[in-house]
């Protein structure tokens, strides 16, 4: 079996229920699922989609940071929203954090996310 290390930092939200914010095997780190929650108060960074992008960008990019890598080297982002009409705004901000070449991705419709969040990501890193 593969050795399986926790990745933890105190700069993205901490874990809300049974999960670590991301596990390293190998050269492969599986990154949870980031909401807009700032780290600091674990509260919701607002109520707008565009603050919460960003947002869960943050959270991603300290996530990675923590596990030694960064936002570049992802390979599989999921981005998951309440309303699919925000996929412009998505692709926008992205653009401010990830350049060319993109990891692979999926947009999902969903009908909730936890914390009332209209936005959340997780993905899939190799270092």
């Amino acid at each position: 079996m593969t050795d399986k290390l926790v990745i933890a930092t105190d700069n993205a939200p901490a874990a809300i229920g049974t999960y670590s914010q991301a596990i390293r095997t190998g050269d492969t780190v599986y990154i949870s699922g980031q909401i807009p929650l700032v780290p600091e108060t674990m509260e919701m960074v607002g109520d707008d989609f565009d603050s919460q992008v960003v947002q869960v960008f943050n959270n991603l990019k300290a996530v990675c940071e923590a596990a030694g890598g960064d936002l570049q080297k992802l390979v599989k982002l999921n981005i998951y929203m309440l309303d699919l009409a925000n996929f412009a705004k998505v692709n926008e901000v992205m653009g401010q954090y990830i350049q060319q070449p993109y990891p692979a991705r999926a947009a999902i419709g969903v009908k909730e996310l936890p914390k009332g969040s209209l936005v959340e990501m997780d993905a899939v890193m190799v270092l």
